[in-house]
């Protein structure tokens, strides 16, 4: 069965967005731009709520550019063909490698773990990634800690009345002192 993952920079008080809606903070250094090419390439399809897409859209055409990195283009090579489901009540149409979800996000989720395929099923955003946990879909949980206190904004983790046992999988410290944290949710 796919693994259900959500994957964001996350602020040391933790949230992904400051009470200004800016995360400039979580602007990743070489290192963790190599971390994040990594793990997209585990990843078979990516879910995202309507806010986390249209930030995505930049990369669309980023390889017109003619100033960019390798690195910068293997994540374009990566991303760009990704499959993406987006939910959205809002947007009319999406663009690229992405389509607008058809059901409940617990319905696309059992639909692509039934499919055949490979690669881990991505959320990104922590809106969409907090119904995921709250219907007890997520698998693991993978934060790029950064040694910053914003003092509020987005939530990493959704603000709900459950606690979630989980076993922790991998730490690595980068460079810049950010730190990237992988666990597991263990299931009863």
């Amino acid at each position: 069965m796919r693994n259900v993952t959500y994957s964001m920079g996350v602020s040391l008080d933790g949230y992904i967005v400051g009470p200004d809606g800016g995360f400039d903070w979580a602007e990743p250094d070489q290192e963790i731009f190599r971390h994040h090419i990594d793990e997209i390439r585990q990843v078979g399809v990516h879910l995202m709520g309507r806010r986390l897409y249209e930030t995505m859209l930049f990369w669309e055409t980023a390889d017109q550019e003619p100033s960019i990195d390798d690195d910068t283009r293997e994540w374009i090579g990566l991303w760009n063909p990704l499959p993406k489901v987006v939910f959205s009540t809002t947007l009319p149409e999406v663009r690229g490698n992405a389509r607008l979800a058809s059901g409940s996000l617990a319905e696309e989720i059992e639909r692509l773990r039934a499919e055949p395929g490979e690669g881990e099923i991505a959320i990104g955003g922590a809106t969409l990634a907090a119904e995921a946990a709250a219907a007890d879909l997520i698998d693991e949980y993978r934060a790029v800690v950064y040694p910053v206190l914003v003092g509020g904004g987005i939530p990493y983790f959704p603000q709900g009345k459950r606690q979630v046992e989980l076993d922790l999988l991998e730490t690595r410290t980068f460079p810049s002192k950010a730190v990237a944290y992988r666990y597991r949710v263990r299931r009863a």
